[in-house]
């Protein structure tokens, strides 16, 4: 760190949030390719093997973070960050020759290594600022997160008119090409502009280096970044096919929901590092998790048609069957009455239905001469509940929770340099790798869960269990501190809550 930020500083963060950008639009490029290649049969994949696919860039973006991340300590930032950018254009190139699964796989393993940028650019812009600056300068450079939003917005497009409208679906080999270009491009700006600078802990062995690991705050930060990072990155890319598979919408509006969910997550992190400056990276983090889970609460509810039991009719006495209608049923000298079926309620989807819809009746179970007994079954009612998940009101919650976790990213890295100032970039590499594999095991959870339950929104129920699980473990965690380092103001605040209570 240094004491001032100066012009210099301001110049090198927007050299890393630009490269950042660009890395980042890279790195999720599987999200719109992957799906459109499926989608349109060019290679017959099913959910697991897409899964996969959109998920192998993010395992390697993931796994390299930390040595990324002590590369940049021993190294500076400069060097390492224009290697990466130069070295990553060679497999996006050749994605476009690949022709199979294999091959597909080998190169977006490849170019996922673009997603090791943000060890890089954490670190080095983590030199450049003073402590009270840090988690706004963080913050901005965390919103090159849009990167994301760039490729679900524009690529869709792109790959149609280079397609011609699915007419020559050959064309999309010329796509991977163009971002190969950007990604060199951006590797030559960053050697000709950057300025390098090491921390004051270069100097240090790999042992020494290493310590951090041990503390469970770095483990706990990094289930943190897993929801909020990880999560955020396997849902820049699944919100693409879920908008496609569960409102038919064209693949084009379908990137344009996701890129909404992915740019203001992007753009609020610089607001999420000025929160955390003024509040604090924990009072941030309550509030997004409790709201994590709140949201992913609400949406775990499927588009669903469902025919239930209902209130049915019983016979008050023994008798004979002497005749059916459609609202009523007569046995011996007692006429029941039953509720006709209404007119099965069609809802489209530009209607807006907030709430479930019931429609109940009653079938007759038995026929004319039947002789029945007291207590028994005459008509069966049938409950039919209907659930529109309208997609506006879907779309509007998603991109809340997107916005609630860029908030959060920016706040875990906020906590970061105030913990550990002086090995930023293994620890920031160490929770970078941590909230990365969560880009990689989400995608394939989500596969595998969608194949096994049949329910799209079973991904939503795992974004549940796991924002409460982070908040229970952050509250237990802030408990026990209080009521080990200040045990007086845990007692004054349990007897005034006696005495309210």
């Amino acid at each position: 760190m240094q004491e001032k930020a100066t012009a210099q500083s301001h110049k090198i963060l927007f050299l890393n949030t630009l490269a950042f950008t660009v890395c980042f639009a890279a790195w999720m490029f599987n999200g719109v390719l992957v799906t459109f290649l499926a989608e349109n049969q060019v290679f017959k994949w099913g959910p697991v093997e897409i899964g996969w696919l959109m998920g192998i860039p993010v395992l390697t973006g993931s796994i390299f973070r930390l040595p990324a991340g002590l590369l940049t300590d021993k190294f500076g930032g400069k060097p390492v960050y224009g290697t990466l950018l130069l070295i990553c254009a060679i497999p996006m190139y050749l994605l476009s020759k690949a022709d199979s699964f294999t091959t597909f796989a080998l190169c977006s393993f490849g170019f996922g290594l673009a997603g090791v940028s943000f060890a890089i650019g954490i670190a080095f812009t983590s030199v450049w600022y003073p402590r009270h600056r840090q988690g706004t300068a963080l913050g901005i450079f965390g919103a090159g997160n849009a990167g994301a939003a760039l490729t679900t917005l524009l690529a869709p497009t792109l790959l149609n008119r280079l397609t011609n409208n699915g007419t020559h679906l050959e064309g999309w080999r010329e796509l991977p090409v163009y971002y190969a270009i950007m990604l060199a491009s951006m590797g030559v700006i960053f050697f000709i502009f950057a300025d390098n600078k090491k921390p004051a802990s270069s100097g240090k062995t790999l042992p020494q280096m290493l310590k951090p690991l041990g503390d469970i705050r770095v483990w706990r930060f990094g289930l943190y970044y897993f929801l909020v990072f990880g999560c955020f990155v396997a849902f820049s890319q699944w919100l693409v096919p879920y908008f496609v598979s569960v409102y038919y919408l064209p693949l084009v509006t379908a990137g344009l929901f996701a890129s909404m969910f992915s740019l203001p997550s992007g753009v609020i992190r610089a607001l999420g590092g000025w929160l955390s400056d003024r509040f604090g990276g924990r009072e941030v983090m309550y509030w997004v998790l409790g709201t994590s889970t709140l949201i992913s609460l609400l949406v775990i509810v499927p588009k669903m048609e469902i025919y239930s039991p209902g209130r049915g009719v019983m016979a008050l006495r023994k008798g004979v069957v002497s005749e059916i209608n459609v609202d009523s049923l007569k046995i011996g000298d007692q006429v029941y009455k039953l509720k006709p079926k209404p007119e099965i309620t069609v809802f489209k989807d530009d209607q807006m239905l907030i709430f479930p819809t019931k429609q109940t009746w009653q079938e007759p179970v038995v026929e004319v001469g039947q002789t029945v007994g007291k207590k028994e079954l005459l008509a069966k009612g049938v409950t039919r509940i209907f659930f529109q998940a309208n997609v506006w009101i879907f779309a509007v919650l998603v991109i809340l929770l997107g916005s609630v976790w860029g908030i959060g990213k920016a706040a875990v890295y906020k906590l970061i340099p105030d913990y550990f100032p002086d090995e930023v970039g293994v620890v920031g590499g160490m929770v970078g790798v941590l909230g990365g594999l969560g880009g990689f095991v989400c995608p394939i959870v989500f596969g595998y869960l969608l194949e096994g339950t049949g329910l799209w929104t079973s991904c939503w129920m795992f974004m549940f269990l796991l924002s409460l699980l982070c908040l229970v473990w952050m509250h237990w965690t802030t408990s026990s501190f209080m009521k080990e380092k200040h045990p007086n103001d845990m007692r004054k605040m349990e007897l005034n809550g006696r005495q309210e209570g």
